[in-house]
């Protein structure tokens, strides 16, 4: 298991309230567009970071999370494994505190690097699954 309660619950609770959720579109069919949904009511700021950069949930979408200009704290990452580490190591150059890959989303070399970095890190859940799980 890549993140234990503990791990959740201080992500989730602890270590601010902006999101840039990778993989972000205004497409309502993802599941990021439906995940993004529930972290808003989380109260947490979700900043999509999608290839075509665009407004979701009201909130100016990035071309990557290089192009935001100011602090992220946690990067949920909606890609698929083969390219999730490379958007770890982004998260890393880019300051965050956490990075969180998605259901079915696992690296674990990814997982060592940003552990390494001093990066809290979560594989393989869903924020939306587990906030209410942890009564968050």
């Amino acid at each position: 298991m890549y993140g234990d309660d503990a791990t959740v619950r201080r992500i989730l609770t602890e270590l601010g309230d902006t999101w840039a959720v990778v993989g972000l579109s205004s497409n309502r069919g993802r599941a990021a567009y439906g995940v993004a949904a529930v972290l808003q009511r989380f109260g947490k700021r979700v900043v999509p970071v999608h290839p075509k950069a665009e407004t979701v949930h009201g909130e100016q979408g990035y071309a990557s999370l290089a192009d935001i200009p100011f602090d992220v704290d946690v990067v949920d990452v909606f890609v698929n494994s083969d390219l999730a580490g490379a958007v770890a190591d982004e998260a890393v150059a880019k300051g965050a505190k956490a990075v969180w890959f998605q259901l079915g989303v696992v690296d674990a070399a990814a997982y060592g690097r940003t552990h390494a970095a001093g990066l809290e890190m979560v594989m393989d859940r869903c924020p939306a699954i587990e906030i209410p799980r942890l009564g968050q």
